[in-house]
């Protein structure tokens, strides 16, 4: 320092070598100590990037600020952005909006604050962003019209609109003002390609390198997109091998890169290495199809026969022209036609029967969504990859499999797979004599279908339901009943007992139709539907169907219920350790046990019995919810209370049972309007439920507590 002038000398030394790689001194006057500071570390940051890292594209990105600040966000927001992701591009743009917003002249950040919004209109609001875009561009145009960058970004405005030869001539206006800007050179390479001048994109992009000695990784694909359009593949490969490397370095997305690879492979004919990076497409994005191809700025072209060029390409690849259709909000499942591997082509009618057999069956569990076999009978005796049927049907899971005959044996194959990644859940052999054809079928088609049960939809209590029966009939009324059980309303148990006559009437001497039945009554009976001769019936069915199987475990959990509606505790108690004692691993007992105990006022006991049954039914129907959110609610864990109701009304939202539990837990946790809410749609389902009605139904022993909800579905707003 010297009076009112200050000399800052500084110089970068390798520490190996002891060389000096850069030095340089700065003369000022000492006016404002802070900003002197600010703009001496600026110029020294800036030479050091020079010399270790962007070469002279480091004085670009400072020439138009001299605010540290602003110029430190919107240095890191361009290291966010060339690592081209959704992510980091938000982040990018959040750095450029503080930086503009320190500088409003600062140049250079607008530009890229504006590259952030092009890159966003790929994956959101695209007119939003390009108008973003424009905006910017009008700006800077003001700010700087002799700026590189501002023509570069011109030119790409120009280029989005597809007015390409405006779009060149200012990526060309650029260059002159610029000629040592890295990024206008990519960017009229951009236009180039557009137009389908590759040796010039190959030209500018290989330039633009030059100029930028640690270039962002997305200047790889243009160049390998330009060699691979002229034909010179192996440089094109090498171009997407290391585009490819730096992407598992998170400088790329990979998705694009294995694009790219699997389009160069099937155009020159490596259609295996192209399939093999199709697929990890799809398994990082399982719904992307060629549609999605308008996101891909490098496949953007004036003459619509270059992108199909690369579109064929990408179909050999065994990429799909549209993209998958949106799986349900249930397990989903397509059985193809059982191959006959039987050297009898007469044979071809039994295992066609097999499959349809198993998709009549499937159709009529409730749980499950199943295409129909005109669809999925197309795929037959085609070499389709199961991921493929899966787009194509939008199904989770496929069911395939074969039939064989040797002599007067058969031997029948089923597996099943799961269409996202390709893995088999399950698979058996069943072999049998060949003695009535439709016996076997039946017979068949009950072991699958119980399997895929126990695989998708109950776990192993669809094991329990089916050592019950033999006839194929009444195993898949008895889906079906389970399935109307499931739904949680009036009608749905109406259609249960019509099922359980029907079961009667198939097999009236075995016992799962008289259970059945004597549930139905049950449920009528706590709807105050005939209360009296409901219970009534209810208790002399079920012990119609003890007395043909005392071992039936649901017959003594059904039997539990009904004594809880004649407060008979103990009994309903017995009835219900019975049923436990006789499947120690079955999920419905424990879930009804766990009810009765909590009614009964053993609270702990039946919370963990229910979350036994929970434990052991990995698909439960939603009143193994609404059981243990009673108990909670009984337990004064309210808030507990709240979430199992809540996930019980995902599963049978027409429930007026759920919807008044809900009201009467919302009052409770002092939450009035939500209860209301919730009383309103509970009436909506049962417009003849009331207080005096809920209180006589209850089976809850504890008064207090049915005192407590007599109170709050008043202040939700039920009637008297």
């Amino acid at each position: 320092k010297f009076g009112n002038s200050v000399r800052v000398t500084t110089q970068l030394i390798d520490a190996g070598t002891g060389h000096h790689l850069w030095s340089e001194k700065y003369d000022r006057d000492m006016q404002d100590l802070f900003a002197l500071q600010d703009e001496i570390a600026h110029k020294i940051i800036v030479e050091l990037q020079v010399k270790l890292t962007e070469g002279e594209q480091a004085r670009v990105s400072h020439k138009s600020t001299t605010n540290l600040e602003a110029w430190s966000y919107a240095v890191r927001g361009l290291k966010l952005f060339e690592r081209a992701s959704k992510e980091n591009n938000a982040k990018a743009m959040e750095y450029f909006e503080r930086a503009v917003e320190l500088d409003p002249d600062y140049v250079w950040a607008w530009v890229r604050l504006a590259w952030t919004h092009v890159i966003a209109a790929r994956s959101g609001n695209p007119s939003e962003s390009i108008k973003k875009v424009v905006e910017i561009s009008k700006k800077v145009l003001v700010l700087d019209e002799s700026d590189s960058d501002v023509h570069a970004l011109l030119g790409l405005v120009y280029l989005i609109q597809n007015q390409y030869e405006l779009a060149i001539a200012e990526g060309e206006k650029s260059l002159v003002l610029g000629p040592t800007n890295a990024q206008a050179h990519v960017l009229l390479a951009v236009s180039m390609n557009a137009v389908g001048k590759f040796d010039d994109v190959i030209r500018l992009v290989k330039k633009a390198m030059r100029l930028h000695p640690y270039y962002p990784a997305y200047y790889l694909q243009w160049l390998g997109g330009a060699y691979r359009m002229v034909g010179r593949y192996e440089d094109a490969l090498t171009a997407y091998n290391q585009l490819f490397d730096r992407s598992q370095k998170d400088e790329f997305p990979s998705l694009i890169a294995h694009l790219f690879l699997a389009d160069l492979y099937a155009e020159f004919g490596k259609e295996d290495l192209a399939r093999t990076h199709a697929e990890e497409v799809l398994r990082i994005s399982p719904g992307f199809s060629l549609k999605e191809i308008n996101k891909v700025s490098t496949y953007k072209y004036k003459d619509p026969a270059y992108l199909e060029t690369r579109l064929n390409a990408l179909r050999k690849a065994g990429f799909p022209d549209k993209p998958p259709l949106q799986l349900p909000d249930k397990p989903s499942i397509a059985v193809l036609a059982f191959d006959n591997l039987s050297s009898d082509p007469e044979q071809e009618y039994f295992s066609d029967g097999i499959s349809e057999n198993i998709i009549t069956a499937l159709s009529k569990v409730g749980e499950l969504f199943v295409i129909a076999r005109n669809s999925s009978f197309i795929y037959k005796e085609k070499p389709v990859k199961v991921q493929q049927i899966g787009r194509e049907l939008g199904v989770r899971y496929v069911m395939e499999g074969s039939v064989q005959k040797s002599g007067n044996r058969v031997r029948i194959t089923a597996q099943l797979i799961d269409t996202i990644n390709g893995q088999h859940l399950w698979a058996e052999n069943y072999d049998r004599d060949l003695k009535d054809i439709f016996e076997i079928q039946d017979e068949m088609t009950m072991k699958i279908v119980t399997a895929l049960r126990i695989e998708l939809t109950e776990g192993e209590q669809a094991r329990v339901w089916a050592k019950q029966v033999k006839n194929l009939d009444v195993y898949l009324k008895a889906a079906q009943w389970k399935s109307a059980r499931g739904e949680g309303t009036k009608e749905g148990v109406m259609r249960c007992g019509q099922l359980a006559k029907e079961i009667i009437e198939i097999e009236p001497d075995h016992p799962i139709g008289y259970r059945l039945l004597g549930w139905y009554y049950w449920q009528l009976a706590m709807r105050n539907i005939s209360p009296r001769e409901s219970t009534e019936k209810g208790f002399k069915l079920i012990q119609k169907a003890l007395a043909m199987d005392e071992s039936d475990e649901l017959s003594h959990a059904v039997l539990g219920h009904i004594n809880l509606i004649m407060r008979k505790y103990e009994k309903a108690i017995e009835s219900g350790k019975r049923s436990v004692e006789l499947l120690p691993n079955g999920a419905m007992v424990h879930a009804l046990f766990g009810r009765t105990l909590c009614d009964a006022g053993q609270l702990d006991e039946g919370i963990a019995s229910i979350k036994q049954g929970r434990r052991l039914n990995p698909f439960p129907d939603y009143w193994y919810y609404t059981y243990l959110g009673k108990c909670y609610s009984q337990n004064g864990q309210h808030e507990d209370a709240l979430k199992e109701y809540q996930k019980a009304l995902q599963r049978a939202p027409e429930s007026p049972q759920i919807h008044g539990a809900l009201a009467v837990t919302y009052i409770l946790l002092g939450r009035e309007e939500e209860a209301r809410a919730s009383a309103v749609k509970s009436m909506e389902f049962a417009p003849n439920v009331s207080v005096s009605l809920i209180s006589k139904i209850s089976t809850v022993k504890n008064q207090a507590f049915n005192e407590l909800v007599a109170d709050a579905m008043r202040k939700a707003g039920f009637p008297e």
